[in-house]
């Protein structure tokens, strides 16, 4: 091997320029009041800073930056988007995998759980909705206005880019392109990419209203303590092995499990193979449950002498794999495929995100009243950006995290895995054509009604019992 070729270099080279487009990004962001106002991610900003620049290389030499020698010396093999659609893809993966990681010790009252329970069936029902009105509009594309290139499963991209973010929108579109749609894992980046623009403009818009109304107090900048860096009796920082190393070590043990694990099924299922490499990020959250079992096992039985996972590593590992598969996922958008469907794609984005804002403001108003524009900002956040998009709009209101809006949008990940999950089922099945695709989306609605019946459930059956108790007393008058 010679170290001065392009093939040594070519995926650090790629690295180097989405990290340094973050860097420039985020002295734009501080150079500029606008840029500070829109509250958009430094890693959104950073991949549209590269969309851009990627574009006009495009149609000055007739291929993409990363499709240049420099990215890809050689393309025969593999190009430089196809190396950020593999950035996108794993980081998705190992972000979950660290966030799943965390231990917590808190103990949550009847109330608490009963919110935090609330916020996963409303994210579910949110991916629910996002789907059923991007199947209406792409079916009314299709077989109203004739626009060719589409199949009826791409609206369930709505979901995926808005409530799921770039990796799943990314994977997802990637199956529905070889089922027939054109350009699919671009359609379902693009649709990830203006999710993030429709969270920070509609959460622009919420914050100043909540502004002039003098809703939003002061914020008061929070004192970070020992403990928000460390629990007691954890792994040393520097010892025979630095204590990031370990996380790391931890992380990536998780994620290659997992891979072995979708091997294994793929092996018994080859029908579902693409759909199975489709949820890395989904098994690998869910070996992190029999991981930290294992670790606290151990741990307990003094054969671990310290805590080996530090949350707030975990944290920072998370948030690098998450602002990685942003700025990647909108750097590999291909917009010259995307000719013929930005008409579709905006009218999508525009339904999705009145749809959204919409129904989270009802549910945040009907059942999180002490706090509900706190829950709203996050939600709206998580469910057209990410959870750290959500995180960012709350800090605007909430900036030392008083109420429960944060915990909500944390904790909210296991109610939503277990109620999403035939969502995840019932995605691959709806691109088999009109019928089965109209199949899945009844199947949607009727998941639909039965869990917005369960979301609202105090509020129904208490409406049933004060209506029976009047008639009762009528009678009895």
């Amino acid at each position: 091997m010679i170290f001065s070729e392009y093939d040594v270099w070519s995926f650090l080279l790629i690295l180097g320029t989405l990290l340094f487009s973050m860097l420039i990004a985020s002295i734009l962001k501080n150079a500029f009041k606008f840029l500070q106002k829109s509250l958009i991610p430094v890693s959104v900003l950073g991949g549209i800073i590269l969309l851009i620049i990627s574009t006009v290389v495009y149609f000055a030499t007739g291929d993409y930056l990363f499709n240049l020698p420099l990215y890809s010396p050689n393309p025969d093999t593999y190009n430089g988007m196809e190396i950020l659609e593999l950035i996108t893809y794993h980081s998705l993966g190992i972000g979950f995998i660290a966030m799943g990681m965390r231990f917590s010790d808190k103990k949550f009252t009847k109330q608490r759980s009963e919110e935090i329970f609330n916020s996963g069936v409303t994210t579910v029902n949110t991916y629910l909705l996002q789907v059923f009105v991007g199947m209406i509009v792409v079916i009314v594309a299709m077989y109203v206005f004739n626009v060719s290139g589409l199949i009826e499963a791409a609206g369930v991209l709505l979901a995926f880019g808005f409530g799921q973010g770039t990796g799943q929108a990314l994977n997802f579109g990637a199956i529905y392109e070889q089922a027939g749609l054109e350009g699919g894992a671009n359609f379902g980046l693009t649709i990830a990419a203006l999710g993030f623009l429709v969270a920070c403009i509609g959460g622009v818009i919420y914050l100043n209203v909540l502004r002039r109304k003098g809703v939003i107090a002061v914020k008061e900048d929070k004192d970070m303590q020992l403990q928000d860096y460390e629990d007691t009796n954890e792994i040393p920082v520097v010892t025979s092995m630095d204590k990031f190393t370990v996380q790391i070590a931890i992380i990536l043990t998780v994620y290659v499990i997992s891979y072995f694990v979708m091997m294994g099924l793929s092996a018994l299922v080859p029908s579902f193979e693409l759909t199975l490499y489709g949820f890395n990020f989904f098994i690998g959250t869910l070996l992190t449950l029999p991981t930290k079992a294992i670790l606290s096992a151990l741990y307990r039985k003094k054969i671990l002498k310290r805590k080996p996972v530090n949350n707030f590593m975990m944290n920072r590992i998370g948030g690098f794999a998450f602002d990685l598969m942003i700025v990647s996922g909108i750097a590999a958008i291909q917009l010259p495929l995307l000719a013929n469907h930005w008409g579709i794609l905006l009218i999508m984005a525009a339904v999705g995100a009145v749809v959204t804002f919409v129904y989270v403001y009802f549910v945040s108003k009907t059942l999180h009243r002490e706090y509900m524009h706190e829950q709203f900002l996050a939600m709206f956040g998580m469910l057209t950006g990410t959870a750290s998009t959500g995180i960012i709009l709350l800090r605007e209101m909430d900036g030392t995290f008083r109420t429960p809006a944060s915990e909500n949008l944390v904790y909210q990940t296991l109610p939503a895995m277990v109620f999403g999950f035939p969502l995840m089922l019932l995605a691959p099945l709806a691109d088999d054509g009109t019928r089965q695709a109209l199949i899945v989306l009844g199947v949607v609605v009727v998941m639909l009604v039965a869990l917005n019946i369960l979301l609202f459930r105090k509020q129904i059956f208490r409406r049933k019992k004060a209506v029976s108790a009047s008639a009762d007393e009528s009678e009895e008058k």
